[in-house]
């Protein structure tokens, strides 16, 4: 991500206190539904702080394992940790898997990548026979947390500077993962699941969208500018998600599964 080149990507911010358990539990629950019993390559496109790498370099001990992503920070924090993974500084949206590779997976990255038909038809096809590609993609462009992003970037002030470059606008409905992927020669499947966070903290949804939905904003507005929109977003991400008596707000969050098995 980022527009000429720019990192903004903060790994502590990404992984900070429980939100990183929270961002790691739909890789889990996508390995969960990944029927491949011991794949030669297994790469995890946009493997930020390397969470989700750990996890499929565990599931297959034999395999050689990959993390992808296009933020030298990110990568920097996965590869402080020595795994045996081999890690990779590439855009998606270039990328190109060798041939022995696979497990493709994908865990809250693709929808930073645009052009979803190409993306996933291209990824799909260059699986071997039996090959998997698995994605989980954030599906809550529409609830308060993003939408309010969406609202106050309309304002005068922030319209010129936003327009067009906010988090979420290329991803499509469920249906059409499925019927793209229906007419390949595979397997199909997807769901969508609705995970309620509990989250503690003074403004915990601010904190969390601070590492992802915000990001675009702050690369594109002054600083200035940023810190107003801020305190706008912060007003009203309060009253949306309202703290409960016990010091928790419930943040819904709905995220979409897809998984491909070639023939």
């Amino acid at each position: 991500m980022g527009k000429g080149g720019s990192d903004q990507w903060n790994p502590d911010q990404y992984m900070k206190g429980a939100m990183g358990d929270l961002r790691t539990r739909p890789a889990v629950d996508l390995l969960n539904r990944v029927m491949h019993d011991g794949p030669r390559r297994a790469v995890d496109l946009g493997c930020g702080p390397g969470n989700s790498t750990r996890l499929l370099s565990a599931r297959w001990p034999g395999a050689e394992v990959c993390g992808v992503d296009n933020s030298p920070a990110m990568l920097k924090k996965a590869s402080a940790i020595d795994t045996g993974i081999a890690w990779q500084l590439a855009d998606i949206a270039d990328w190109e898997p060798v041939g022995d590779t696979d497990v493709i997976f994908a865990n809250a990255s693709l929808h930073w990548v645009p052009d979803h038909a190409h993306l996933f038809t291209r990824l799909a096809r260059s699986l071997p026979s039996g090959g998997i590609l698995a994605v989980q993609m954030p599906n809550n462009f529409a609830a308060p947390s993003h939408s309010l992003i969406s609202e106050i970037a309309e304002r005068p002030e922030f319209q010129a500077a936003l327009a067009g470059r906010l988090l979420g606008d290329f991803v499509q409905p469920a249906s059409f993962y499925h019927s793209l992927l229906r007419a390949l020669p595979g397997q199909v499947d997807v769901w969508e699941t609705e995970y309620l966070q509990s989250l503690t903290g003074d403004d915990p949804v601010l904190e969390w969208v601070r590492g992802t939905a915000l990001l675009p904003v702050q690369e594109n507005l002054s600083s200035a500018d940023f810190q107003t929109f801020t305190e706008l977003y912060r007003a009203r991400l309060r009253q949306a998600y309202p703290m409960g008596d016990d010091g928790v707000t419930v943040f819904p969050f709905r995220r979409m599964f897809i998984t491909f098995t070639a023939d």
